[in-house]
């Protein structure tokens, strides 16, 4: 097996998965391969990817149509180099990606996830930003609460791990909607178990469009909030320095979310919920208490929270939020 898989799950991925397998084929590191999992493409790309006859190249189509979360869980189930990364059909490695990490990991054998810096790129493949800088060695508590703080930018591609690990924890976790927070689980985890190493390099694009996590709706988008709290809660039973990043910065992190998920919740159109921006408001307040009971949840008080709470008192007000929508869209173009 080569030393390095690189693991693309795939559905309809057109323009954007051509570009992204060109840059994994364009690597200046050779001991890799590709593994494409396709699910069930209708657009040509599982046609394009096996005209390349590429010996790089694994591919493993789907029989029946698959959720994302379906194909993603097939990656433990298949065979795999050393060290595995996945990637987003749409994200782009740069050609020094894997001799980078190739290095990284001998200058830390003893780290158990390994990243690199990355740009943010639009839909037309433009540098919109770098990510934030970060330390060269971060232990769960310092990665943990550099998401607490927004101080950490952390995507789905371009961690590289080792397989053993990754099958050994289940893989990414399923029980989150669309794979929402399903990734930070995994990193939690896995950076628990040594350390995650970083590389000054930037080393991939992550592009920045209609992603899942941007279409997904605001009730899917709470539960799988909601989950990875939860998992938080488990995890910092046994590690007291990640419980004490979350009792310093936790409640300035779920009042973020509350004012962020309450407005992605009204953009939700009410026959496609369950649930109303005040009843989840409560349920956020209900959850801040269980985790940190000494401290006080004031998301509730903030306006945007309370306009949210207003709009969606009704039929009529949340017509007129949707109005108040179509016109600072048509002001802003």
């Amino acid at each position: 097996m080569p030393k390095f898989s690189v693991i693309l799950p795939v559905r309809n991925g057109g323009t954007y998965v051509k570009q992204c397998v060109h840059s994994v084929l364009s690597q200046s590191y050779s001991d890799f391969e590709l593994l494409i999992l396709d699910n069930c493409s209708s657009d040509g790309t599982l046609e394009w990817i096996r005209q390349l006859n590429n010996s790089s190249i694994r591919v493993f189509p789907s029989d029946t149509p698959l959720d994302i979360c379906g194909n993603w869980g097939r990656i433990v189930l298949t065979a795999k180099g050393e060290f595995i990364t996945l990637i987003g059909h749409d994200d782009l490695l740069l050609p020094h990606y894997l001799e980078t990490m190739n290095r990284l990991i001998e200058q830390h054998p003893k780290a158990s996830l390994y990243q690199a810096h990355f740009d943010y790129i639009d839909a037309q493949g433009r540098k919109v930003r770098a990510c934030q800088p970060m330390d060269a060695v971060l232990k769960p508590e310092v990665f943990v609460n550099g998401q607490l703080t927004q101080t950490l930018d952390s995507m789905g591609t371009g961690y590289m791990m080792r397989s053993a690990d990754y099958d050994r924890l289940g893989g990414i976790p399923m029980q989150y909607p669309n794979l929402i927070f399903a990734d930070y689980e995994l990193w939690v985890r896995l950076c628990g178990i040594a350390y995650l190493a970083v590389t000054p390099e930037t080393c991939f694009q992550y592009r920045l469009h209609q992603s899942v996590s941007r279409v997904t709706n605001g009730e899917d988008y709470q539960k799988a909030y909601f989950l990875y709290l939860r998992f938080l809660q488990s995890y910092m039973q046994t590690h007291e320095q990640v419980q004490r990043a979350f009792n310093e910065n936790g409640m300035a992190y779920m009042e973020y979310f509350c004012e962020s998920l309450s407005h992605r919740i009204l953009k939700t159109p009410a026959s496609r919920r369950g649930i109303k921006v005040n009843q989840f408001i409560q349920q956020c307040r209900q959850v801040a208490k269980e985790l940190l009971p000494d401290q006080e949840f004031r998301a509730h008080e903030k306006w945007r929270v309370r306009l949210a709470v207003g709009f969606d008192m009704n039929g009529f007000t949340r017509s007129a939020f949707k109005i108040i929508q179509q016109v600072t869209l048509l002001f802003k173009r």
